[in-house]
């Protein structure tokens, strides 16, 4: 027979709240969400047997909870110094001088090393002598307290085109329904267009298999190469409307043709102004390219992002899907498959797709741009 604990646990409205919370908030450490728990179990009637049951931990560890909140309430749980040899720390200042290191580029080290990890790290530390012994562990938790991953990187590049914040803040005004300072009208569009080439038709060498149980869709890694071709897409900003084409191959006359599939359908063609957003891809660089779209479409305006400025073309990021769910993994038996999935995509997307949530501002651009230029002065003013 079960015994019965003589500590009946009573919770008053805020002692209740309070321990909910704790046992359901998932930064809590793990402990405290289990002692949470234990107190709550306990208060609605469960004895120490069933409790242990169900939290997969032993009696003795339930009983010494239940006792400790009774006897002392919500501080009861907080956790108390363990016996025996306080942990050895060291000095800051060889945390400090760990971290200093690993944020150093390996070549600075005179290490051949692309990027650091935690190993390098370790060892660099100990041959500088700045700690006679120290596991990896240690290591790792010591960076982790400033989020410090010397062993990642990213890409990166100054903007280099001169007039980039004023070129870039047309676009962002654009966006934002704003045209030299005015606002856009109900008959005024905003097109953003890019061409995404050499798009791959790969056929594997043996079929792919579907996923299973506890099995991922599988892909053969060998493949023919079956040709390429080139997509061409214009993304109405503002209605979400996407439009595109598939081409042999880009160039003035293949984004001409996706310029007029559009500017020859209402609403564009009787639209007051159309403008396009477009990179400075050479089928539609510099004033040949604005002059060429306004003789065939007096009411079409073409507006050039800075140079090395992709990611303000929202285009981009229906690129993105489309290389998520449309051509990774590529398998396909050849460019007529290639072109029908891309065509049939349009028009599934099309049926789901919503304005994109463009929060980035010309303020935010200014605020960034400034802050580059801060990074940019610090090695000279070292």
């Amino acid at each position: 027979m079960p015994r019965k604990s003589p500590y009946r646990i009573v919770l008053d409205q805020v002692t209740r709240e309070a321990l909910e919370s704790q046992a359901r908030k998932y930064t809590s450490a793990y402990r405290d969400v289990v002692r949470a728990r234990i107190v709550l179990l306990a208060a609605s009637g469960l004895g120490n047997d069933e409790i242990a049951l169900r939290l997969n931990t032993s009696r003795d560890v339930v009983s010494m909870w239940r006792k400790r909140f009774f006897e002392e309430g919500m501080p009861g749980l907080e956790e108390r110094p363990r016996r025996g040899r306080p942990p050895v720390f060291p000095p800051p200042e060889v945390v400090v001088e760990v971290k200093a290191l690993a944020c150093q580029l390996p070549a600075e080290l005179g290490l051949p090393l692309s990027r650091l990890h935690v190993p390098d790290i370790r060892r660099a530390v100990i041959e500088r002598g700045i700690v006679a012994s120290i596991g990896n562990a240690t290591v790792w938790r010591w960076l982790d307290e400033d989020a410090i991953k010397p062993w990642q990187h990213r890409s990166w590049i100054f903007p280099r085109d001169p007039d980039f914040e004023a070129k870039a803040a047309v676009v962002l005004d654009l966006y934002h329904r704003r045209f030299d300072g005015k606002c856009l009208g109900p008959d005024d569009y905003v097109i953003s267009a890019d061409e995404k080439p050499s798009i791959q038709a790969r056929r594997r060498c043996h079929p792919t298999s579907p996923p299973g149980l506890a099995r991922p869709m599988c892909v053969e890694q060998e493949y023919e190469r079956c040709g390429a071709l080139q997509y061409l897409a214009a993304w109405d900003c503002h209605h979400a409307k996407i439009f595109g084409r598939c081409e042999p191959k880009t160039g003035i006359a293949p984004f001409g043709r996706l310029v007029d599939q559009v500017m020859t359908v209402e609403p564009y063609a009787s639209a007051r102004r159309v403008y396009w957003i477009v990179d400075n891809g050479s089928s539609h660089r510099g004033q040949r390219a604005t002059d060429r779209l306004q003789a065939a479409h007096p009411n079409a305006f073409l507006v050039h992002t800075p140079i090395h400025a992709s990611w303000l073309n929202q285009v981009e990021i229906y690129f993105s899907v489309v290389q998520r769910k449309v051509l990774t993994p590529n398998d396909f038996a050849g460019l007529d498959d290639v072109e029908q999935r891309l065509l049939d995509f349009q028009v599934l997307y099309q049926r789901i797709a919503t304005p994109f949530e463009w929060h980035f501002t010309r303020l935010d651009l200014t605020k960034l741009l400034h802050r580059l230029d801060q990074d940019a002065s610090l090695p000279l003013a070292a």
